[in-house]
Order: C-alpha cells, then sequence, then structure tokens
C-alpha cells in the first residue's frame, strides 16, 4: 500500500528531460549552471586531504554551527544556542520533513499557501496528517482570512514560504503584524518558516521569524545553503528552533540522516569567513535586471519579483492555452523550458503563468530571451 499514491515523476523531472530531448535551454529547474565561488574550490582543496571524512557530531559540525549562530545574530540580532536550538540537515528539504513529522500525526492538520513548494504536502502524508491548502491572493499576498477560515482545534502547523517559491513575493511588515495578531489566537499551532531565499532579496530586506519576538518561541526556521551560496548540489540545510522544538527533531533526525556530509560542511564553514551575502544578493539583482530588460519588450507580461531567482510571467497575450500545454508547447516549438504555476496548486489553478529560473550565465538568459522575444 502507498503512501503516496498519487505522486508520480514531479513536474521539474518531466520538463528537464523533454528539455534535454529537444537540445532546450532549460530555465526550469531551480539551479544555477554558473560555477561556484573560486575561493570555495581553492577552500575544497586544500580541506579534501585533511582527516575530515568520517561522521560529524550529529547535529553538525561545531565550527559550522558555531558560524551559523553568528551570522543568525548579525542578520537578525537573535542569539542563538548551537548546542540546544541548531540542527544541520541534509538540505532544506530533509529539515523541511524532518520538522513535519516530528510533531504532526494523524488527525493533524496543516495548513499549505498555495502557489506551495511540492515536498510541503508528500511530508505531511507521510506523516499521517492532512494538508489544508488554500491559495495566496492573485498578487501572492498572504490572504488572512481564508487563513483563519482554515484554522481550527485539529490545525498542528502552518507552513510559510518567504522569500517565495515559486513566485519570488516577499513578505512586508503589515504581514507580519496581520498573522500576529491572527495566530495568537491560536497558541498550539506550530509555524514552519521555510526562509531557504533569505539571502536573495532585491529592493526590500527579508524579514525573518527570527526577528519577530512574538512567534519565534513557536517557531521552526528552515534556511538552505544549497540555495544561499549556489551549491545545491551539496544538499547542506539547517534548522533554527527553540531547544523543546529541536530537541525532539534530533530525535527524529538521528534516524532519518544521522549526520550530514562532513566534507561538505568543512568546506562551507571555511567558506563563511571570507563570503559576502549581500554580494550574493547583488549578484542576482543584476540578473533578474538583465533577464526583466531583455523581456520587457516580449510579449510576456512579467510580475515583480523582490526575492529568489524565479522571475513569474503571464503569457495571455500569446496563447489561451492551459500552463502544462503552454509550457511543452514553448519547449518542443520554441526551445526553451519553464515550469507552469498551476502545478504548484492543490487545484491546478491556472492564471496563464510561467516560472523561469534566472540564475544563469549571462549567455544563457540572452540566448532564451532571443527566443522568448520573438513568440
Amino acid at each position: 500500500m502507498s503512501k503516496l499514491p498519487n505522486v508520480t515523476a514531479s513536474i521539474f523531472s518531466v520538463m528537464s528531460q523533454l528539455a534535454n530531448e529537444h537540445g532546450a535551454i532549460n530555465l526550469s529547474q531551480g539551479f544555477p549552471n554558473f560555477p561556484v565561488d573560486e575561493r570555495l574550490l581553492q577552500l575544497s582543496e586544500q580541506l579534501q586531504r585533511e582527516n575530515i571524512h568520517q561522521y560529524t557530531p550529529m547535529a553538525g559540525l561545531p565550527s559550522l554551527l558555531e558560524k551559523i549562530a553568528r551570522l543568525t545574530l548579525e542578520q537578525y540580532k537573535r542569539k542563538v544556542n548551537i548546542a540546544t536550538e541548531m540542527l544541520i540537515t541534509a538540505g532544506a528539504t530533509q529539515g523541511i520533513f524532518t520538522a513535519i513529522n516530528t510533531f504532526v500525526g494523524k488527525g493533524d492538520e496543516v495548513i499549505i499557501l498555495d502557489p506551495s513548494y511540492d515536498s510541503y504536502e508528500p511530508s505531511v502524508l507521510v506523516a499521517g496528517g492532512t494538508p489544508v491548502r488554500i491559495s495566496l491572493n492573485d498578487d501572492y499576498s498572504p490572504n488572512f482570512n481564508r487563513i483563519e477560515a482554515a484554522l481550527s482545534p485539529k490545525t498542528r502547523m502552518i507552513v510559510i514560504n518567504n522569500p517565495h517559491n515559486p513566485t519570488g513575493k516577499i513578505w512586508n511588515l503589515a504581514d507580519f503584524e496581520a498573522f500576529e495578531t491572527l495566530i495568537e489566537k491560536y497558541p498550539n499551532v506550530l509555524i514552519l518558516s521555510d526562509e531557504v531565499y533569505e539571502y536573495i532579496t532585491f529592493l526590500h530586506p527579508h524579514i525573518s521569524f527570527h526577528t519577530r519576538p512574538k512567534l519565534v518561541d513557536r517557531t521552526i526556521i528552515a534556511s538552505s545553503f544549497g540555495k544561499s551560496l549556489h551549491v545545491t548540489g551539496w544538499k547542506v540545510g539547517y534548522l533554527i528552533a527553540p531547544e523543546k522544538w529541536m530537541a525532539e527533531m534530533k530525535k527524529v533526525h538521528q534516524f532519518l540522516v544521522f549526520s550530514v556530509n562532513s566534507f561538505a560542511q568543512h568546506a562551507i564553514s571555511a567558506y563563511l569567513d571570507v563570503v559576502d551575502f549581500g554580494a550574493i544578493s547583488e549578484m542576482y539583482l543584476q540578473k533578474r535586471d538583465l533577464f526583466q530588460s531583455l523581456l520587457k519588450n516580449s510579449r510576456f507580461e512579467l510580475l515583480p519579483c523582490d526575492g529568489t531567482y524565479f522571475q513569474v510571467v503571464n503569457y495571455k497575450n500569446i496563447s489561451h492555452k492551459n500552463d502544462v500545454v503552454f509550457a511543452k508547447e514553448l519547449i518542443v516549438k520554441h526551445g526553451v523550458a519553464a515550469i507552469p504555476i498551476s502545478v504548484f496548486y492543490n487545484d491546478s489553478t491556472d492564471r496563464q503563468m510561467l516560472r523561469f529560473c534566472f540564475a544563469k550565465t549571462d549567455e544563457t538568459l540572452l540566448a532564451a530571451a532571443e527566443k522568448l522575444s520573438v513568440i
């Protein structure tokens, strides 16, 4: 008997395979196609012959935990206890799975805001819980009336993704204040905050749950070095949460992966001494601006992108076909791969939107835009 009977190949795999078959430019999957920082490569070369290839402590390499704590203090003014409030995970996805499967059980409901990252619902289903998926507003801001209507005594957790994949939307201060007013009426509801794109925001700064004293004691925050440092294949993320929640998550993590790739932890720990997260954000801002400028005279309508490395476009001026059909046609006929936004909705809401990933070389973006601009 399957725990996930309705799960098939992900849309990311489908679109990437189709792109490969047709030699299309792949702007679908969310990974960079440019080299990592040369300094990280040099540090990795120096480390590879050292005695660092056995298990690290279950919760993470102590030096890496210390540097994450320092980073969290610098960025968010939050002091974190490295012994009791932190956990290195095999990517943020494993951290999210661990958090959900630690606290969610049969009869529990988990609110998920659509369009949503595709790992949330399966994690809830494997835990035996019930996903309650509600839609964001048309501009992808939170709809607090819908959230309040979905909250009930059965609600165990709400998942917040900010900055938001797939739309690039970020929560503003008014959003947080409205959420705080609402959620204080439900003190038993945990918050799982997926902040993997926290260091990729543009005109407006990222507001983290780390900075919200009314919420931080009931929040589990997931972060990702794979996204922040464009080393997605290294699969190194981390969770930060109050001790009473972290102690329980460590029990599950211990028997899920035990410890995370030792070499990657050592390399990232060393790299954190030299990397500038502000420069990373600036790099992606330049790529966003380049991609937007290249498409400004196309028939695609570009939506605002406040963060992440994704650009959502509306193609209503080009076709009335549904977004999955159009996305496949875009690959086969025009040689560019994107992700249809409807796949991020429980009810397959189709507003003729596509998501392009601009975490690519300038040459790739130029080549893709040349094809898209003549459609």
